[in-house]
């Protein structure tokens, strides 16, 4: 029996012979048969979240003119190939975020007031969309920082706990792609499976409580259920994950720099790796905090021309290395597509002006992953335009149904996909 590729071919299309009837798998031909937002689920969609918690100067990154024929500023200069394929916004911020370099930890949760006493934080935009699309790739999400002291990061959970980032672009490479022997692999899978009988322990004591409790708590509880029940999912996939090998490269592994007065040049090895991870399809999620720290003096410029001059320096170089993350992006094909088609880079700060501590008018872009691109989106500066909605968007690119999150309840206005 001999069928045509040519031709569309239902999905219950038969093979007939003289004694069996056999359905065919899914086929190139069957997919016309499908709608375009079965079809659209297929591709992968990937996130790229980016933070620098320092601030960057405004006037040297804020175009003045509004739609596609924005003249570029000293900043957007640097990233000028990728005109076409993004978009820069102005007038935007966090509702209620405030608190100077305390926002920090709300750029991709967005939660209210993080300098008030009691504070506690919600989940992050990459964990949101983790719960939803995690399982389809080895590692659910990755959460990473260039920093040396502490353990900043842009990842929470629901619980809003924050997720320890991966700091070493070396250990992050070893990570996804040097295999474990089979003794470190039995060794990790039997973890996992401790985890998942913990879990079943905390499970069933929580339902015998669950009879003592009011339908407020009991409401409270069951939404607890539903979380552990989707970690224990995701324990079962990563259980999964381990049997399968890891993929194989041909770069090396990067060597770790120490200094962070390089924050630069370690910005730009761990973006060389998040690239081979993308290109592997290792994980579709990633957080990645830009500590700036060591320049916080010089943040603080008052206007003074070397202060300006030095800093400037330092945030031109840092998007002179999101330049070259990008270009990686475009140069890399996947199915007809470039990477950066397939994934959205979100590039921005906690604060409008570092020198003020001001949380108003945060300086972000986004680049790639589908949109139509080319234009400076410019909202009321004095009274913002939630940047939350631009999380929805993203949220619905990466095939996630929701109209909300946060504080917002829409999704980007102006911003539509291609």
């Amino acid at each position: 029996m001999h069928i045509s590729t040519q031709k569309h071919l239902s999905r219950r299309t038969l093979l007939k012979g003289a004694c069996a009837t056999i359905g065919l798998p899914l086929l190139e031909a069957m997919m016309p048969a499908f709608s375009r937002a079965e079809a659209a689920k297929k591709i992968p969609r990937r996130l790229v979240a980016i933070q620098t918690n320092m601030g960057i100067i405004p006037q040297y990154f804020f175009p003045e003119q509004a739609g596609a024929d924005y003249a570029l500023t000293p900043y957007l200069e640097k990233i000028a190939a990728h005109r076409k394929q993004m978009t820069v916004f102005s007038g935007c911020s966090h509702l209620g975020v405030t608190g100077g370099h305390t926002a920090e930890k709300c750029f991709l949760t967005a939660t209210p007031h993080p300098d008030r006493g009691g504070f506690r934080n919600t989940v992050s935009l990459d964990q949101f969309a983790a719960e939803h699309i995690g399982n389809e790739t080895r590692f659910p999400s990755l959460s990473l920082a260039c920093s040396n002291e502490g353990g900043p990061t842009l990842s929470y959970t629901r619980s809003g706990a924050p997720i320890a980032p991966d700091k070493s672009p070396r250990k992050l490479f070893e990570k996804l792609f040097v295999q474990g022997s089979a003794k470190e692999i039995e060794a990790n899978v039997e973890a996992l499976r401790q985890g998942r009988s913990m879990l079943d322990f905390v499970g069933e004591e929580s339902k015998r409580l669950s009879k003592t409790l009011s339908k407020g708590d009991q409401q409270r509880l069951d939404q607890y259920f539903t979380s552990v029940r989707e970690l224990e999912n995701r324990m079962t996939s990563a259980e999964a994950w381990e049997y399968k090998p890891k993929p194989v490269v041909k770069a090396k592994p990067p060597e770790d720099i120490e200094d962070a007065k390089e924050f630069v040049q370690r910005t730009r090895l761990t973006l060389d790796v998040v690239k081979l991870a993308l290109e592997n399809d290792s994980t579709r999620l990633v957080s990645f905090f830009i500590d700036t720290t060591v320049i916080h003096a010089i943040t603080h410029h008052g206007n003074r021309p070397e202060a300006l001059a030095e800093l400037s320096a330092h945030e031109s170089a840092q998007f002179g290395a999101l330049n070259d993350f990008l270009t990686a992006l475009t140069a890399s094909k996947e199915d007809g597509d470039t990477l950066l088609d397939r994934t959205m880079v979100l590039y921005g700060t906690c604060m409008g002006s570092a020198s003020s501590h001001s949380n108003v008018n945060l300086p972000a872009l986004l680049a790639g992953g589908g949109f139509k691109h080319g234009q400076h989106l410019a909202f009321d500066k004095n009274n913002n335009y939630p940047l939350t909605n631009l999380y929805v968007s993203i949220l619905q690119r990466l095939g996630i149904e929701t109209n909300t999150f946060s504080t917002a309840k829409a999704t980007m206005k102006g911003l539509e996909m291609a």
